[in-house]
């Protein structure tokens, strides 16, 4: 097995590739990223048993030749890196099954195993398969993700509700203190609800793999997988098993306290608030008065932080206290120009949104403080 292929073409699969591998691995083949070549394409796939990405590059120089093996996936990750801008590379297979690559007058012998011991996704047909612009999935997890749960005992809640229902995909994040929800409508009509927990790492590997905003992805659903294929990349992952929470009860209903404020001056208040708020909760008081929201932060240390935000609010006054990096998360990823905050009582959770029509809401449970 023999090709060639330029630097900047095979740097970004691989990187995209290679950040699935977990480098502690029980099995020694899954540090190793598959390499296929099949005539004029190049194929790399890199696994942890949990979440796949297969990337596939035609090459420059198509060479008549097959083969399969399997590479270090840090150590030619680094290799790619190191060599300087516009260089190419070549990988010749020897009979040894050692791995040379060579780029100007740079070489390098790596050890190899053979692609037979690499674990492959079994491609079960799924129940569910619909196309979309990445730019909705994008932005469904771009809007959701922050709140998922991070190692938590509950593991239906380390990664995020994919729930199809009608024409319309919602994807739904929690971690129990706080939760996340948006809503897009597709061109499909899906008679029943189907649900899928996606894990968090699959998230963030998914969310690496959207750079092409307009290009259309192919998802398939199934009862144990989810497939997203895009022209140049495949990627699966396992579906967490488990019973995500019935996210409807813990949207705040019949709220009367409805909040009108500037999102840029609340993130901005709620920034500089954090900071004396105790760093381990924190904790941050909020004041609701007729026009006036006072925001003020204590600490162990005995010091203080106050901000004054001028908002549109005629209700009774209000005091309650919230995690200042949740309503911060909230109002960095909302790019309205105001955000409505909507509230029962003092013991009750908050409701955030965009003022008009938008596709997202979060809910914020408060604290004791």
């Amino acid at each position: 097995m023999k090709f060639s292929v330029s630097r900047e073409a095979l740097l970004v699969p691989l990187q995209l590739v290679a950040g699935v591998v977990e480098r502690r691995q029980t099995l020694p083949v899954l540090a190793n990223v598959l390499v296929v070549l099949e005539n004029e394409t190049l194929s790399l796939t890199g696994t942890d048993l949990e979440v796949e990405i297969v990337a596939r590059l035609p090459l420059e120089n198509p060479v008549q030749d097959t083969g399969e093996i399997t590479i270090p996936a840090k150590k030619l990750v680094d290799i790619c890196r190191s060599l300087p801008d516009g260089a190419t590379v070549e990988f010749i297979l020897q009979e040894d099954q050692k791995v040379i690559v060579k780029s100007g007058r740079s070489r390098f012998t790596l050890a190899t195993l053979p692609s037979n011991d690499f674990p492959s996704t079994e491609k079960s047909e799924g129940d569910l398969q619909f196309s979309c612009s990445q730019s909705i999935i994008k932005r469904l997890i771009d809007r959701t993700a922050f709140a998922m749960a991070q190692q938590d005992v509950r593991y239906y809640l380390n990664g995020m509700l994919w729930e199809v229902e009608g024409n319309r995909l919602r994807c739904v994040a929690t971690d129990g203190h706080r939760l996340a929800m948006c809503v897009r409508e597709l061109d499909i009509d899906v008679p029943e609800k189907s649900q899928a927990i996606l894990p968090r790492k699959g998230v963030i590997e998914l969310s690496r793999l959207l750079n092409d905003q307009e290009a259309q992805i192919d998802l398939t659903l199934g009862t144990h997988h989810i497939r997203v294929d895009t022209p140049n990349y495949t990627f699966t992952s396992k579906l967490v098993d488990g019973k995500f929470p019935d996210y409807e009860r813990v949207l705040p209903k019949g709220g009367t306290n409805v909040v009108l404020g500037n999102r840029t001056e609340l993130k901005q208040a709620f920034a500089r608030t954090a900071i004396l708020s105790n760093e381990k909760y924190r904790g941050v008081r909020l004041n609701f008065t007729e026009g006036l929201l006072n925001i003020v932060a204590n600490n162990p240390e005995q010091e203080e932080a106050e901000e004054q935000v001028v908002i549109d609010y005629k209700g009774d006054e209000i005091e309650i206290g919230f995690n200042v990096s949740y309503l911060q998360d909230i109002t960095s990823v909302l790019n309205t120009e105001n955000v409505k905050i909507t509230l029962s009582d003092a013991n009750s959770s908050a409701l955030l949104e965009e003022p008009e029509e938008g596709d997202s809401v979060y809910v914020v449970m408060p604290m004791r403080l």
